[in-house]
């Protein structure tokens, strides 16, 4: 069973849910060392004191804030909590907005709240609201030593806490050649966004993260084997040289082209698309529809109470 990497409490209003912080990721990365590509031995790298040179052990080291050229402050463990008590125990929700409403350039990383024993019904209570209503709670907390802004998240039995990025950590597109929001000024034409869409309901389907696999990781361990096999494990690769005299010109694009080619390529999805397709069409006129009536009965409704 993994660690707790924090222990505290949610708090919302005056309820109190003490809950302990487990990482929801893991990583499947290949692990590589560094090597001196003279003789291929490992590189190591000492921790060392820069006054004696001496090595120096973990149990030796601590942490400082330089506020002078050459001048620290040591801080521990209690430095940091005492820095903001409440902040270092308490993931304090400080509003709750509708779970679609957070772009996903904020969402960082994913992480388990469970329950301690004695808070298991407010656990329960806050995970069941939030789901009924479709929301999800944001708020800060300090984790060992930086604070951050957290989203909690019903999934199923489980409320997740996603680290969120502050809006000065989101870059914005300044300096980019970001193309015009009208698609008509981009050049789009009807047609071709309509076989877009096309395209898309061809191949949309539900969300199944399991069909969805790492196969990289074996591409590369066949790699790494095909090299000891062949007794090239000191060999350095070079990069392949372009064949064909350089790059070819560049292409114009057909996209009406493509997209019907697409469509056509389907497989499987495009049988099925082929019979849903017409209903996939009828229910988006549907909704504008009914977007239309709404606002037709907005209008009629300010008009009366006028």
């Amino acid at each position: 069973m993994a660690r707790p990497l924090w222990k505290g409490a949610i708090s919302f209003g005056l309820v109190n849910v003490p809950v302990e912080v487990y990482p929801a990721d893991q990583s499947h990365a290949v692990s590589f060392s560094m090597l001196d590509k003279r003789d291929f031995a490992p590189i190591g790298f000492k921790r060392y004191n820069k006054k004696s040179g001496d090595e120096v052990p973990w149990g030796n080291i601590v942490k400082g804030y330089e506020y002078e050229k050459g001048q620290y402050v040591v801080l521990t463990d209690e430095d940091f909590r005492r820095a903001n008590v409440k902040a270092s125990q308490t993931i304090e929700i400080e509003t709750f907005v509708p779970a679609s409403s957070i772009p996903a350039p904020y969402f960082e990383t994913p992480y388990y709240l469970v329950p301690t024993e004695r808070g298991q019904k407010a656990y329960v209570l806050l995970r069941d609201a939030l789901a009924n209503e479709g929301k999800i709670g944001v708020g800060q907390v300090v984790i060992r030593t930086k604070q951050h802004l957290v989203a909690l998240i019903p999934d199923g039995p489980v409320l997740m806490m996603n680290v969120l990025r502050y809006a000065n950590e989101v870059r914005d597109t300044e300096g980019l050649n970001v193309p015009p929001k009208s698609a008509k000024t981009a050049g789009v034409s009807e047609r071709e966004l309509q076989l877009a869409e096309r395209l898309i309901d061809d191949m949309s389907g539900a969300w199944k993260p399991d069909q969805f696999k790492d196969t990289y990781h074996e591409d590369l361990m066949n790699r790494i084997e095909d090299k000891i096999k062949k007794g090239e494990t000191k060999e350095l690769t070079q990069p392949e040289k372009e064949t064909g005299g350089g790059r070819k010109k560049a292409e114009v694009i057909d996209l009406m082209d493509l997209l019907k080619q697409s469509i056509g390529k389907g497989g499987k999805k495009s049988a099925h698309a082929a019979a849903g397709r017409a209903p996939a069409t009828k229910k988006r006129a549907a909704a504008k529809s009914r977007t239309s009536s709404q606002a037709h009965a907005k209008t009629s409704a300010k008009r009366k109470r006028a």
